[in-house]
């Protein structure tokens, strides 16, 4: 039986979720959480599988979520199940820790394959996704820009030119304000930017964010 822990903020989509994993013989919805800190929690308390996590989480980063739900169990398996269908973000999923990672447009189908995959410990990719992998590997390592960023930088960029405060981020990331600035700073010399007008302009160039 694969133990399964749903995190995302939405209990509607929680609850599609659970009722399409249940019908399964050999898997089951053990825990539901809409936050990382609810999610660690219940890694704490039972044993888990598979963790399904939403890369929008509001309040949370969902890569974050993926390091303090594998600082707490290791061996635990991530599968993304997002809206975001750009390659930056698979990669960056995949630099934190997840196995596999989904479109929300995908096939319910789709999904159970993918959990049962990934709990074997197999990769998994939306067909856009895998596709836009491969294009970057054909492109001989010239990837796109954010591929220079950790996981971390990625996410403070990301919340920085959607407009987040600084003290926001901070909360969010479960870092300090100085940390924050420290990061952003090193986000610039990475990727050559020196104003604000310019690095939100490459993030829309990105896929980052949407105007």
């Amino acid at each position: 039986m694969i133990r399964i822990l749903l995190l995302d903020d939405h209990a509607v989509v929680r609850a599609g979720y659970r009722q399409l994993i249940d019908a399964e013989a050999d898997m089951q919805v053990a825990a539901e959480a809409s936050t990382s800190a609810q999610a660690c929690e219940l890694i704490r308390q039972q044993e888990i599988d598979v963790a399904v996590v939403d890369l929008s989480l509001k309040g949370d980063s969902g890569l974050e979520a993926i390091r303090r739900l594998r600082e707490r169990q290791p061996d635990l398996k991530v599968l993304i199940f997002t809206m975001h269908a750009q390659e930056s973000y698979a990669l960056q999923a995949l630099r934190a820790g997840a196995l596999g990672y989904l479109t929300k447009d995908s096939d319910p189908e789709d999904m159970l394959d993918a959990l049962r995959q990934v709990a074997r410990g197999r990769r998994v990719f939306s067909g856009e996704i895998a596709q836009a992998l491969l294009s970057d590997v054909a492109r001989a390592g010239q990837g796109d820009l954010l591929d220079r960023l950790t996981p971390r930088e990625f996410d403070v960029l990301r919340l920085v030119t959607s407009g987040e405060t600084i003290g926001e981020i901070a909360q969010a990331l479960h870092i300090s304000e100085k940390t924050v600035f420290n990061t952003m700073s090193l986000v610039r010399q990475k990727l050559d930017v020196r104003s604000d007008f310019k690095l939100l302009r490459l993030a829309v160039e990105q896929g980052l964010v949407q105007l």
